[in-house]
């Protein structure tokens, strides 16, 4: 489960990993009563409990509803789906791609871009621009491992989902040779440290989350 953080519009929003959602649901009930009303709004799951909680879900790779709709839902949210990821910080990258979350393919590469500096004049502009011409290499590296990576295996995935630094990771995607990945970018973005094989490792477990709010009667006073 990923760690709460207050909501727009009230209450507050986690990820629930889907093999606990059922017992997540079990504990809601618990603490606030029976769900009283269970419908389908804007593509999601809304849950009315007893006390007048209500509870939002939002299946990660979409849902089609059927009846009985609590259980549908839970069940197309454990569905495994294929997903690349691309990750990118200055200096280093990382690409994956999983099934449900397990890795079937990926590469973690790194080059050198130097830090900033406090030194003016032209030495600072001369500075600006070698660091410039870093980044662009380590934007330019990053295309190449996506495309040598993930491209072979685009035809299969579900989604692409981006983490890290944001400007980045839209210069690499604005490469013309991406544009199938682009085309799959999923709205969700990662909250990831440094691209490391660790952390692509961890993905799965932010990717393939329930997005639920949850706002309690406290928080409509």
């Amino acid at each position: 489960m990923t760690r709460p953080r207050p909501a727009a519009g009230g209450g507050r929003q986690l990820g629930v990993a889907p093999a606990r959602l059922g017992r997540w649901l079990d504990g809601v009930a618990t603490r606030h009563g029976a769900f009283t009303e269970v419908a389908v709004v804007d593509g999601g799951l809304a849950v009315t409990c007893a006390d007048s909680t209500a509870v939002t879900l939002r299946a990660p790779f979409g849902w089609a509803p059927e009846v009985p709709l609590l259980a549908s839902f839970t069940a197309a949210a454990q569905r495994e789906h294929r997903a690349a990821v691309l990750l990118v910080r200055r200096g280093r990258w990382a690409v994956g791609v999983f099934d449900g979350d397990g890795l079937v393919v990926s590469k973690v590469d790194a080059r050198q871009v130097q830090g900033r500096t406090a030194a003016g004049g032209w030495s600072q502009q001369r500075f600006a621009r070698r660091r410039s011409n870093q980044t662009d290499a380590v934007v330019g590296a990053a295309v190449d491992t996506a495309a040598r990576v993930l491209l072979p295996h685009v035809d299969g995935l579900a989604a692409l989902f981006t983490g890290g630094d944001r400007g980045l990771v839209d210069d690499v995607l604005a490469d013309p040779r991406l544009r199938p990945l682009a085309a799959l970018r999923a709205g969700t973005f990662l909250d990831v440290g440094e691209p490391t094989k660790a952390v692509l490792l961890t993905t799965p477990g932010q990717f393939r989350a329930v997005d639920v709010r949850i706002v309690e009667p406290g928080d409509r006073a």
